[in-house]
């Protein structure tokens, strides 16, 4: 099967960026790994169609609800017990704190998690969240206070500021 040269290219510039944003969302490393495979896939699939569009929300978009059907398919959430090798930490955050954290995010529920990465990690509004995640712009706001607060009583010296400024 030949690989169409532009979607080889987007695959190699993204997949670093891709894989940890599935990692951020499942917990699972190896979960991680089997979403953005089937993710990539189904946009190899319909390459043509979103190549002149935007391949990357599509893809992304493909990743997280497809990670809200695997939630919703196991009764139990199965966090990993190692966490994958990170990029550096930007702008001298302590990496130490940067583990903290990531333990933090693998205690919250997989819809909290979920909807903390986007928010903060991913930078993306309430409504691109709730899109994304197929769910109400109410549940992205009551899930995100609730992770917040876990992720507070959770590392309680750690500055977590919301979108907008507000603590």
């Amino acid at each position: 099967m030949d690989v169409d040269d532009d979607f080889a290219s987007f695959v190699r510039a993204r997949q670093h960026r891709l894989l940890r944003a599935a990692y951020l969302v499942c917990g699972d490393e190896h979960l991680a790994e089997d979403l953005l495979q089937g993710a990539l896939v189904k946009l190899a699939l319909h390459w043509s169609k979103v190549k002149n569009e935007y391949p990357d929300a599509y893809v992304r978009r493909i990743l997280y609800r497809d990670a809200v059907s695997a939630w919703r398919k196991r009764r139990r959430e199965v966090l990993a017990a190692e966490l994958p090798d990170a990029d550096p930490a930007p702008g001298g955050v302590d990496t130490g704190e940067r583990v903290d954290l990531m333990r933090a995010l693998a205690q919250l529920p997989p819809r909290q998690r979920a909807v903390v990465v986007l928010r903060w990690f991913e930078d993306r509004s309430e409504r691109d969240t709730a899109e994304a995640l197929g769910i109400s712009v109410g549940t992205v706001k009551s899930q995100s206070h609730d992770a917040l607060r876990r992720l507070r009583e959770l590392m309680p010296d750690l500055s977590l500021e919301t979108p907008g400024g507000v603590r």
